[in-house]
């Protein structure tokens, strides 16, 4: 009896950031690991502290310094690094009209804008749901993920001083699957798999001929040829229906 006194939307906020602190703490272990593979890959803790304060974009970040510490050239670090880092700017697209915030606010809102405040505001739009609660949820998963985030490459960083090596522990293998975490939920049908299919035997193909990096950027071309097929058939299929 006692919860059904409990206003709505208090309830609902109470939800939305216990969620989004739940978020930060899952994104704060890959953090570590991020934190422990840049120092061992050569840079320092500043360094890679400095990567996540102004960078803060998990899957950049490690193909940054994936990149490095395979000997790849800081031209094909950035470059990679960067093409994985546009998909923020459509998320921003989207979250733009959400949020409309203005002058300083909005720099803000730029930087917390990533997978997983997109993620959980896009969750709470749809019948029944407050533009208060997408905005909160926002920028509770925003700030939540960006304190922890930073938090934890600092621990990982200073850490990788005691562990040594983390290769040894199978940290290196978490710029993998990282980011294949975020390609797996975007392959939905059969175009998307195919890209990314043709896209992991052309990478895999070069790598033995390039430099570290310049074969994933070089995967691009396939997404572009695809993206243009797609806007051909599209383009038929409406001159037919007219």
């Amino acid at each position: 009896m006692r919860a059904a006194l409990v206003p709505e939307w208090p309830r609902e906020r109470r939800a939305i950031v216990v969620n989004a602190i739940g978020v930060g703490f899952a994104t704060a272990a890959y953090g570590i690991s991020f934190g422990a593979f840049a120092v061992g890959g050569g840079l320092s803790v500043l360094q890679a502290q400095i990567l996540s304060v102004v960078m803060f974009t998990g899957g950049s970040q490690f193909a940054l310094v994936g990149v490095l510490a395979a000997g790849g050239g800081v031209s094909s670090a950035v470059a990679t690094s960067t093409l994985l880092g546009v998909r923020n700017a459509f998320y921003g697209l989207s979250m733009a009209p959400v949020l409309d915030v203005r002058g300083r606010r909005r720099l803000v809102a730029a930087q917390l804008t990533i997978d997983e405040s997109t993620a959980m505001a896009i969750g709470r739009s749809g019948p029944g749901e407050t533009l208060r609660a997408e905005r909160l949820a926002f920028w509770a998963t925003g700030l939540s993920v960006f304190v922890l985030w930073n938090l934890a490459t600092l621990a990982g960083s200073f850490g990788a001083g005691f562990i040594g090596d983390p290769r040894t522990y199978g940290l290196d293998a978490a710029i993998g699957a990282g980011l294949l975490a975020l390609v797996w939920p975007r392959l939905v049908d059969r175009r998307s798999i195919g890209v990314a299919v043709v896209s992991a035997a052309v990478a895999l193909a070069l790598t033995p001929f390039l430099q570290p990096g310049v074969p994933v950027l070089l995967t691009a071309v396939v997404a572009v040829v695809a993206g243009v097929s797609a806007v051909r058939e599209k383009l038929e299929r409406q001159a037919e229906a007219a």
